[in-house]
Parts: structure tokens; sequence; C-alpha cells
């Protein structure tokens, strides 16, 4: 399902599962973790009641993306089974999907099984943490697809990701990687992609603001950015902060990705995401 005519940079738009997504304006993807150990919501979103006010907040505030995720990826995390992923996330996502048709539905997953039986159901984007490397038969099963595809890097597994996490050239290194997944893909006929180099999945605080003061480099690849920073550790140890009280670290990375070129926000407020995006645009038109 190759993209047909002009590149992303010359029409903004994104396929989504059927839908377009411009992006003429970066968009704001709202998490929503269906989980009881994501490293700031969770527990937060167990019952339906509160997953229901959460899902209308986000969309109140102005997300234009929905991420479901059913399995942590913190440091540290222990995986789940396909089966208890999905029990947890199918209900949310038919819920979203009727009740709220306008909405682009993402499913934060890295296995395919759960992929596929998300896309039998509707979604319109896969978020994979691994960018297609843990699960072999991923590639093949979104290359027969209309759904967009994340790649997103990865050091290790969530469970040893942050041990001594090294690099020769960090901002390099995820740019190889890029270019390796790529081709991957597009040997498969396919190129609906986003890129994200994964703040916090195997770097040091170093290597995630060499990446953030660098992320525009990445733009030469001609795909969306996202950029997933929301309330994470290089916002803390640096401010000594936890990620409950990181809404004003978080605003402040975000700002510097949208100006370093950022596309798209994964993050846990909304509100605050929308009004940074609000900011930098009218920065970016006057002279």
């Amino acid at each position: 399902m190759t993209r047909k005519g002009t590149s992303f940079s010359e029409k903004q738009l994104l396929e989504c599962g059927g839908k377009k997504l411009d992006l003429s304006t970066p968009a704001v993807m709202g998490v929503l973790n269906i989980t009881p150990d994501s490293f700031y919501d969770g527990g937060k979103n167990t019952d339906f009641k509160t997953i229901e006010n959460s899902l209308e907040e986000m969309i109140r505030e102005g997300a234009s993306i929905i991420d479901i995720g059913g399995t942590s990826t913190r440091p540290g995390a222990p995986e789940v089974s396909k089966k208890l992923e999905w029990e947890r996330i199918e209900p949310v996502l038919r819920f979203v999907l009727k009740t709220y048709p306008e909405m682009i539905v993402s499913i934060d997953t890295y296995r395919s099984q759960v992929a596929e039986k998300a896309m039998e159901a509707g979604v319109h984007i896969i978020n994979d943490i691994s960018g297609g490397t843990f699960d072999e038969q991923m590639i093949p099963l979104i290359s027969q697809s209309n759904c967009a595809f994340v790649i997103m890097h990865i050091q290790g597994t969530p469970r040893n990701m942050q041990k001594n996490p090294a690099y020769s050239n960090v901002t390099k290194e995820i740019g190889n990687f890029f270019q390796q997944q790529i081709n991957q893909f597009k040997k498969h006929g396919f190129d609906n992609l986003i890129l994200d180099p994964g703040f916090g999945f195997g770097k040091t605080v170093e290597h995630n603001f060499s990446l953030l003061k660098n992320l525009g480099i990445y733009r030469e690849f001609d795909f969306p950015l996202l950029a997933g920073l929301s309330r994470k550790s290089m916002i803390n140890k640096i401010l000594g902060t936890q990620p409950a009280s990181a809404l004003n670290g978080t605003t402040t990375v975000n700002t510097i990705a949208l100006l370093n070129g950022a596309n798209i926000l994964r993050v846990h407020d909304v509100k605050e995401a929308v009004e940074a995006v609000k900011i930098v645009e009218k920065l970016k038109k006057v002279d």
C-alpha cells in the first residue's frame, strides 16, 4: 500500500486506515493506557466510566489521535500475554470507534496478532515501540493494510533498556535504524510511516536531549515525526520532579520538539500540548 504521488512534505497528509490526517499543523495524540502499571497513569483507567471520562476530556481538549495501550512498556515492565493485552484493548477500541467515528485511533502494540485484531476492528494506526523488530510477522501484516505505522526506536527491551544504554553517536545510529526499517517496509511495497526516535527507550538523559536538539535531522526521510516526551525521566532527572509534577517540564520539551520539526506530540495532557502547538504555529507565521 505504497503512498502515491507527492511526498509528505508537499502534501502534509497522512493516510490512516481510510482517513486523512492533516499535519500541516502538528497533531496531538492523547495517551489512553488500559494498564495497572504504566509509569505515570497506571491504574487510572481500569473501570469503563473513568475510561469514558478520559476519552471525553482528551477529545474536548483537542486530541486528533487517541493511542490505546494494553501493556506497559515502562522500564522493567513485565510482559503480559497477548490474550490479556487484547482483552484490555478490544472493548475500549470498539467503544471509541463507534462513539467517536471522526477520531483517528492508534493501538500501542508490538505484537502482530494484537495488531491484526485491531485492524480487523477498524484501527487507523499501529504504534510499535520496536519499529517492527520484535515480531517478524509485523511488517508483512502491516504492508497489506492501509493503516499508518509508527517506527519507533528502542535499544534492548522494556525489561533491560535502561541498563547502561550506549551509542557511539545516538542521532546517527537512530537515523541508520530508521533507514533500515524504511527499507524493510519498502521491500513489501509499503511506506505509510511515522518516525519516532523513542525518547526514554534505551537512552540516557544526554542521549534524549541530543535527540531532541537534533530532531530536525530526521525530516530528511520525509515522513511525519512523532515525539513522545510526556512526563518522562529525562525531564524529572533534570528538574528533580516526579511524573505527577512534570507537566511544566513536559510543555517545555514539547515546545522544543515542535520548533525542531515534530508533527505529532504523544501526550498525557492534551490541553497543554494543544496550547504549545498554537503558540509555536503563531511564532512561525510572524516576520
